[in-house]
C-alpha cells in the first residue's frame, strides 16, 4: 500500500504548454539514439505521418543526447522531442539553458527538458559530489530558473540570464521527495518502471495539475513465455538499480519479484505484452488511473533495430 505525503503548493498555477502539447501517448525509444542517422531521420520522418507527435529520449550517460534532440527536430517538424531522462551532471545549468536556446531559435519551442540525478558514480565521473539528491537537483533547478517568483518556483528568467521554465520541465522522479520537488519545481515528472498503482496513488495525492508521464515497456507478442523473455532483456539489468529496486519494494514487490530479470508477476506488472489491442488497454489503464501521457517503449524479440512495424502497428493509439 503507498502511504506517501505530498505537498503541491496551494495557490500556484501551473504551466500548461507540456500537459496540452504532448498527447496522449508518445514513442520512448534507445533505438533512435543507437542507429545511424540517415535511418534516425527517415523513422523520425515517418513517426510523424504516423501522428506520433511526442518522441522521447532516453538520456543515458548524457553524452550526445542535445545533439540527437537536434536532429531529431529537424528531421520530425511537427514532432516535441523529450528527454526522457538527462542526467543534470554531463552539463552546467547555464550550458543547458543555451543549448536549448539555440534548438528553439532553428526550430521553434519544441523541446522539453526531462532531468535525472543519476547515480553518485555519474557525479564523481563529471568531478562533482552528489550530496543529497533532492537538494543536488533543486541547486541545478535554481541555476536552470533564476529569478523565482518568491514561494512558488515558477522561473521567470531575466533579461541578464534567461531561464527554462516550469513548463519546459520534468523531472525524472519516483519517490516522493523527489516527486514533491517535481510538483512544486516542474511541469511534472516521468516515473519509470512503475506499475498502474504508482500512477494511481500519485494522482489522488497530487491534484489534477501536474504531469504525470509514466514509461510502460510494451512486447508485442502473443507467446506469452517469449515475451517475458524479450521483457527480461530488454529492462531486466534495470531491476538490479537500487532507486528502481526501492520504488518497487515501496509498490509491494518483495524479494521473491526481485530476482535478476524479475519474476513473472514484476513483468507481467511493468510489461504490457500481447496483441496491440492489449497495449491499448494498458494505455488506457494509465489514463484512467491519472497519467496525462504514457511513453512507450517497444521492446523486440531478438533485435536492437528500430521497431518500425510495432510504431506502425500502435499508430492507431493516436487517434
Amino acid at each position: 500500500m503507498l502511504a506517501f505525503l505530498i505537498s503541491v503548493p496551494s495557490g500556484t498555477e501551473m504551466e500548461v504548454l507540456v500537459m496540452s502539447n504532448l498527447g496522449r501517448v508518445g514513442v520512448w525509444s534507445m533505438e533512435l539514439r543507437s542507429a545511424g542517422r540517415p535511418q534516425v531521420r527517415d523513422a523520425a520522418a515517418e513517426l510523424g505521418e504516423l501522428g506520433w507527435n511526442t518522441i522521447w529520449l532516453p538520456g543515458l550517460d548524457g553524452g550526445g543526447v542535445l545533439d540527437d534532440v537536434d536532429h531529431l527536430l529537424g528531421a520530425a517538424p511537427g514532432s516535441r522531442v523529450v528527454t526522457g531522462v538527462l542526467n543534470i551532471w554531463g552539463q552546467s545549468a547555464a550550458a543547458l539553458t543555451g543549448r536549448v536556446a539555440e534548438l528553439d531559435a532553428k526550430y521553434g519551442a519544441r523541446t522539453v527538458v526531462g532531468l535525472g540525478i543519476g547515480s553518485p558514480a555519474g557525479a564523481t565521473a563529471h568531478g562533482q559530489d552528489y550530496g543529497k539528491p533532492v537538494t543536488s537537483m533543486a541547486r541545478y533547478l535554481d541555476e536552470l530558473t533564476p529569478g523565482r517568483e518568491p514561494g512558488t518556483g515558477r522561473g521567470r528568467g531575466t533579461d541578464r540570464q534567461p531561464g527554462l521554465g516550469a513548463d519546459r520541465l520534468l523531472l525524472g522522479a519516483l519517490g516522493p521527495k523527489m516527486v514533491d520537488l517535481a510538483v512544486a519545481r516542474t511541469g511534472g515528472w516521468h516515473p519509470f518502471l512503475v506499475t498502474l498503482a504508482y500512477v494511481s496513488a500519485y494522482r489522488k495525492m497530487v491534484g489534477p495539475e501536474p504531469l504525470i508521464a509514466p514509461h510502460q515497456a510494451v512486447v508485442l507478442d502473443t507467446d506469452q513465455n517469449r515475451a517475458r523473455a524479450a521483457a527480461r532483456a530488454g529492462i531486466g539489468m534495470f531491476l538490479g538499480f537500487p532507486t528502481y529496486r526501492n520504488n518497487l519494494k515501496r509498490l509491494g514487490f518483495g524479494d521473491d519479484d526481485l530476482v535478476p530479470g524479475g519474476s513473472d508477476r514484476l513483468i507481467d506488472a511493468l510489461v504490457a505484452h500481447g496483441t496491440a489491442e492489449d497495449v491499448a488497454r494498458r494505455v488506457q489503464d494509465h489514463l484512467d488511473a491519472g497519467a496525462d501521457h504514457v511513453a512507450l517503449h517497444v521492446i523486440t524479440s531478438g533485435g536492437s533495430g528500430l521497431p518500425l512495424a510495432q510504431w506502425r502497428e500502435l499508430a492507431f493509439l493516436n487517434h
